[in-house]
């Protein structure tokens, strides 16, 4: 791969990221997921709810985190969270996206189940939430 290359491809799907070991001995299925950070998912994302980006987007299984973010508990497995719903089903994406256009960001049922999969996993661990 060329340098242009290297370049334009981070530019696109950014670079992925090891998180912090205490983080993921801690929550040992954060290695689910592949983790990114910067890209262009980030950016779209938030285009869609009239932003400049969102602190992270899920893709099936790659969580893209926006340049600057840092890989806090709760956001991680909110994250994770969607990582499941992807896996848990090839409509998801669909269901998603139709759920979005239905009743926004804020009201989609999907937001709020992995938000509280982030929760109650915090709560296991004795961790605060922001919720």
């Amino acid at each position: 791969m060329s340098s242009r290359d290297g370049i334009v491809k981070r530019a696109l799907l950014g670079e992925v990221i090891e998180l912090p070991d205490g983080l993921v001995a801690r929550f040992p299925e954060l290695r689910d997921a592949t983790w990114r950070a910067g890209g262009l998912p980030p950016r779209v994302g938030g285009w869609f709810l009239g932003r400049s980006s969102v602190a992270a987007i899920t893709l099936w299984r790659t969580v893209y985190l926006a340049p600057g973010v840092a890989p806090h508990p709760e956001l991680l497995l909110h994250e994770l969270g969607h990582v499941r719903q992807f896996a848990a089903s090839p409509w998801f994406p669909l269901r998603y996206l139709w759920e979005s256009a239905r009743r926004g960001y804020s009201g989609n049922k999907y937001e709020h189940a992995a938000q509280a999969f982030a929760e109650a996993r915090l709560r296991s661990s004795n961790l605060p939430t922001h919720a």
